[in-house]
């Protein structure tokens, strides 16, 4: 699993603001379904035992979900992650996960916003509450339009914050200060950004 131990030296570090990213991604799962059950399994039981020690060290999750929407908005209820909250990285426009945003979690929208294929994270944006938005990065990887294919940086977040913007038909001003506010409730008490 991991060294609990070894994560409580840096935990406490003023740079830490959050515990992750964790999660459970079902992407690339062994083909022979024995070891995909054993696969499974870990995955939730290490996840488990990350919301555990967030919960335990207070601090909110950065939560990784790919393919597997149905058994981490389960496991994040059942094991009240809401006491500690945090971003589901890297939305995957998943509709199932957006009941998270009343159990403390904030949607995170990053480069994939701006893509030509992201119908369905264009489709799901109006639905998520305004007040659970964060703007982020996935850097280096899914840089947005127009830079996308080359490394993703911070900096790249302004054509996130605009394409959010024109979608939700709202000032690139108010996204900014929407998604700065967010970000600041979810880590003020773990960190100073208030």
């Amino acid at each position: 699993m991991y060294d609990e131990e070894v994560l409580e030296k840096y935990i406490n570090h003023p740079k830490c603001i959050a515990v992750g990213e964790c999660g459970l991604d079902y992407f690339r799962l062994p083909e022979d379904e024995e070891e995909k059950r054993a696969n499974i399994a870990k995955q939730k039981e290490v996840f488990i035992s990350q919301i555990e020690f967030a919960k335990k060290v207070n601090k909110p999750l950065i939560v990784h979900v790919r393919e597997a929407s149905n058994d981490s908005k389960q496991i994040l209820i059942d094991y009240d992650a809401k006491q500690v909250g945090g971003v589901l990285h890297c939305y995957n426009a998943s509709e199932h996960l957006l009941p998270l945003a009343d159990h403390n979690f904030y949607f995170g929208i990053g480069g994939v916003l701006t893509f030509k294929n992201a119908k369905k994270l264009i489709e799901v944006l109006p639905k998520i509450p305004k007040n659970k938005l964060i703007l982020e990065t996935d850097a280096p990887y899914l840089t947005p339009h127009p830079f996308r294919g080359k490394r993703n940086e911070p900096y790249y977040t302004v054509f996130v914050a605009d394409k959010m913007a024109e979608l939700l038909e709202v000032s690139r001003e108010e996204i900014d200060n929407l998604t700065t506010k967010n970000a600041i409730n979810l880590f003020k008490e773990f960190s100073s950004l208030s």
